[in-house]
């Protein structure tokens, strides 16, 4: 019977120190676990996109078509001078060619 009590002392022993260290490996181990997961994202606010000066836009605009405008009727303005300037022009070299070809009748060489 020594034994069999010499082998149950043993056997609880084994079991105790099993027990131990299977406790520290799952200490260990839940450790690491813990180690390796990353924390968890915070929420995600609602991240408003960067608000732009609507105002600068709208400024930008009136003042690009107001300056568009002017070049246009600048450009008209000119066009219209040129105009004028061919008319006159032309005038000017018919009545002149009228005075010479007058002259040439009354003053025969």
């Amino acid at each position: 019977m020594s034994d069999a009590l010499d082998k149950a002392e043993a056997a609880v022993r084994a079991a105790e120190t099993d027990t131990e260290l299977v406790r520290i490996v799952a200490a260990v181990l839940a450790a690491q676990q813990q180690a390796s997961q990353q924390p968890a994202p915070a929420a995600p606010q609602a991240a408003r996109p960067p608000q732009r000066p609507v105002g600068l836009y709208v400024a930008a605009g009136i003042s690009g078509a107001v300056t568009l405008s002017f070049l246009a009727m600048a450009a008209a303005l000119l066009a219209v001078a040129v105009a004028v300037g061919a008319v006159a022009t032309t005038v000017c070299v018919l009545v002149l060619r009228s005075v010479w070809q007058n002259m040439q009748v009354r003053n025969p060489r």
